[in-house]
């Protein structure tokens, strides 16, 4: 059980660079509280999306009310809807007014597995794994309300908490998934065996 008191990440261990917060953020465990109970997943995959030098990011062409979040301060959530389906999770990063963030692709549940499969029962496996970004949201029980809130406060119903750290001999790195833009920058980001981590495939359409 990781101890809730004191392994909260801080804002200054966020304001970094999307490119080198994304391997720093696998191993960290991405926390949601509610009134159904507690869902705690360590986070496996991540990408990493800059903003207007980033083709694939939402904020590649400014500014707007639907990825303000993203433009800072660092640590907040930035949850936005996809394909008229599905919510995605990113973890913002840089300063305020330097767009930034990671997104959250899949991870491995180490708390409330029960109530995880319970939010999303067509979910492959016995509710062990969030793979995939849309699944990891579900299972977290992730969407619209909870964008903007901030994952450094101890307070808040979704943190982020450190976790052991991952040997740099365990990351991989490659291209991100079903982006259209950029499809070849490798800002995807993985640990290395996780059942957790996608498979990969190159992208058609604009993910972002």
């Amino acid at each position: 059980m990781i101890d809730d008191a004191t392994r909260v990440v801080s804002r200054d261990d966020l304001a970094v660079d999307p490119v080198a917060l994304a391997p720093w953020l696998l191993g960290c465990v991405l926390e949601s509280r509610s009134d159904e109970g507690t869902v705690r997943v360590r986070l496996a995959e991540v990408e990493a999306y800059r903003g207007l030098d980033d083709p694939a990011s939402h904020c590649y062409r400014g500014r707007t009310p639907r990825n303000d979040v993203m433009w800072g301060p660092a640590g907040y959530l930035y949850v936005y809807f996809v394909y008229g389906m599905h919510f995605c999770a990113n973890v913002v990063g840089l300063t305020d007014g330097k767009p930034g963030a990671v997104l959250v692709r899949a991870g491995e549940v180490i708390e409330g597995r029960e109530l995880a499969r319970s939010r999303r029962p067509t979910a492959r496996g016995n509710g062990a794994v969030a793979k995939g970004p849309a699944v990891l949201t579900s299972l977290l029980g992730l969407d619209s309300a909870h964008n903007g809130l901030d994952l450094t406060d101890a307070t808040s119903p979704v943190r982020l908490l450190q976790g052991e750290g991952v040997a740099a001999e365990r990351i991989r790195t490659g291209p991100r998934v079903g982006v259209a833009a950029a499809q070849d920058v490798p800002w995807r980001f993985w640990i290395d065996g996780s059942p957790a981590v996608s498979t990969y495939r190159r992208g058609g359409r604009a993910r972002r």
